[in-house]
């Protein structure tokens, strides 16, 4: 779904220092997850304590303030949100929410199957499922244990439910999963999903791989692609950061999403917040204010939040300025929130 932010009355949207009107909420439910991707997270995690995360109450609230100040589509995440009791609850009351045009959620898929039919009538418009390889060895060597015939399971049933769109994100790293892009991208064909490619990002210090020597930019990943499939370019846009192209002759989009190759910084509509409240203006920056803070210390407060998160956007930074060969941000992107 495409929306035109010049609809929004003025008085209801967010802009920041660089003219960009924020739109997008990414909302984090949980750091917690049920698998450990080496890109994602260290092997040891150390968690969050459970009274420093948000209550579904606060997470509702949340949504509630920034669709008050304009913003129209929510995507929930985490840690994986579907490991987070309530959830289903979560949804419905979000996805009621006057102003909303789209409920989406990012999961890695082995809790579908159980979940995605209440997730449906609750409320959710799209999902996005995670994978990086679809060969069962390589699925538990990137994810560390986890075990594909669960992931396909989950997959299934989000078809089952019939959601209106089923996009699938793989994070490409050389040498683990650089071979199987066509074969990802045939699979998302055969299913009429979309799919994107994404750059592994420097976040978190990780000993599982060398990010430089991992590294693949998308360039690379639509030449390969390009020799197997008829792309054909296409403005189209779902209010994320991925840059589609048409498969010809198919139903399925392909994304790149090149934050290290092809900065993107000057379309971005996106602030995330952090599982224990944090409002987080850029992926590749620190720059954060504490908004369970407020909600705690003055319950009930709709301008004193509202007012919080106006003063923020002004603080959003121009760019990110990602490099593979150093972490300048330590927080793992479990805990910043997919």
């Amino acid at each position: 779904m495409t929306h035109v932010e010049t609809n929004q009355h003025p008085k209801k949207r967010l802009i920041d220092p660089y003219n960009r009107t924020i739109s997008y909420l990414r909302l984090s439910v949980t750091d917690r997850c049920n698998l450990r991707c080496t890109y994602c997270m260290a092997e040891k995690m150390q968690f969050l304590p459970r009274q420093k995360l948000l209550t579904l109450e606060e997470i509702r609230d949340f949504g509630k303030a920034f669709v008050t100040l304009g913003i129209n589509k929510i995507r929930l995440t985490g840690g994986e949100p579907l490991v987070r009791r309530g959830i289903i609850g979560l949804v419905d009351s979000l996805a009621s929410e006057e102003g909303l045009d789209e409920l989406t959620m990012t999961t890695n898929g082995l809790l579908l199957e159980k979940k995605a039919k209440d997730l449906k009538l609750a409320g959710l418009g799209r999902l996005n499922i995670s994978v990086d390889s679809l060969i069962p060895e390589k699925f538990r060597q990137l994810t560390r244990f986890g075990d594909i015939k669960d992931w396909h399971k989950g997959v299934n049933a989000a078809k089952e439910a019939q959601f209106s769109n089923i996009k699938l994100n793989v994070v490409v790293l050389k040498g683990f999963n650089d071979l199987e892009i066509c074969d990802l991208a045939e699979y998302a064909i055969a299913n009429e999903f979309d799919i994107s490619f994404i750059e592994e990002m420097p976040l978190g210090v990780t000993k599982s791989h060398d990010r430089v020597q991992t590294q693949v930019c998308c360039g690379d990943i639509k030449q390969q692609l390009s020799q197997k499939f008829e792309l054909i370019e296409t403005l189209e846009r779902t209010g994320g950061p991925s840059r589609y192209m048409r498969v010809a002759g198919t139903k399925s989009k392909i994304g790149f999403i090149s934050p290290i190759s092809e900065n993107f910084c000057g379309a971005c509509n996106r602030v995330r917040v952090t599982a224990d409240g944090r409002l987080l203006l850029c992926l590749g920056n620190e720059n954060s204010i504490d908004l369970k803070s407020i909600i705690r210390n003055h319950p009930g407060d709709e301008n004193m939040l509202n007012e919080a998160i106006r003063g923020a956007i002004q603080n959003k930074p121009e760019r990110h300025y990602f490099d593979p060969s150093r972490t300048d941000i330590l927080r793992f992107m479990n805990t910043t929130g997919g």
